[in-house]
């Protein structure tokens, strides 16, 4: 139950942060991805506001075996770059791009209707669906 409660409070204050910084508003992403254009730079104080508290998170999790909740956290990730991690990366880059969305903004934009969020949803479902056969096919290219 504790792992629950946590889990809804973290993630209730995940979306309020983004509803309050503007993530959801899709012109405001896109305003700062034109970096050659009509570039907001609002937004860099949102990725800088959510880097300090997480400086502090990773530090405090440093001096703990399990978390809050009683499970262990996991390994910390190959910090090597892999062609899974590039090509996942550009393509994440190029879907926030084009629509102004990420997953988080996404889900959160659902609140308020209109089938921009809606479509964008299920097209990030259809790209889970497909991007573990692609992935093993981009493996076995690899090792050739």
């Amino acid at each position: 139950m504790q792992r629950i409660v946590i889990a809804a409070l973290s993630g209730g204050l995940f979306g309020a942060g983004l509803l309050v910084s503007g993530m959801t508003d899709t012109t405001k992403v896109q305003g700062w991805l034109d970096v050659f254009g009509a570039w907001d730079p609002t937004l860099a104080f949102v990725l800088g506001g959510a880097i300090l508290p997480m400086l502090v998170a990773w530090h405090m999790t440093t001096k703990r075996a399990v978390s809050l909740a009683g499970t262990p956290f996991p390994n910390r990730p190959d910090p090597r770059l892999g062609h899974n991690l590039v090509i996942g990366s550009v393509l994440f880059g190029a879907g926030w791009g084009l629509v102004g969305l990420c997953p988080g903004p996404a889900i959160a934009s659902l609140s308020w209707g209109g089938t921009g969020g809606i479509v964008f949803i299920l097209a990030m479902i259809g790209g889970m669906l497909v991007a573990q056969p692609i992935r093993l096919q981009i493996d076995r290219l690899a090792a050739a």
